[in-house]
């Protein structure tokens, strides 16, 4: 949506005080991210940079007390992390839901 700069989107996207033409630059950002995240030689420095980004949309949604829409971006920054966790072993070693004691 950030890159059609359909008119219902940049409605809403002026509530939070940004201005149309940083829709496209944020919405390359976002593309890329989730390219890294894809691409499995990048894929956890992908789930890094998609936590930043869905960081700070919660914080946008916060700042403007839209709290409603503050689930979606926590809830996908779960289920990438969920799933880095269950694809790369690498991942679910740095985070061991059981000890091994």
């Amino acid at each position: 949506m950030k890159l059609s700069h359909a008119p219902a989107f940049i409605e809403k996207w002026a509530t939070f005080g940004f201005a149309e033409a940083m829709a496209t630059p944020i919405g390359v950002i976002e593309l890329a991210c989730a390219a890294l995240y894809v691409i499995p030689k990048t894929r956890v420095l992908g789930a890094i940079l998609v936590t930043g980004y869905l960081g700070g949309a919660i914080a946008t949604h916060v700042r403007v007390a839209d709290f409603g829409s503050v689930a979606p971006p926590l809830f996908l920054g779960i289920f990438a992390w969920a799933g880095l966790f269950f694809r790369d072993g690498r991942v679910s070693a740095l985070i061991p839901l059981v000890s091994d004691e």
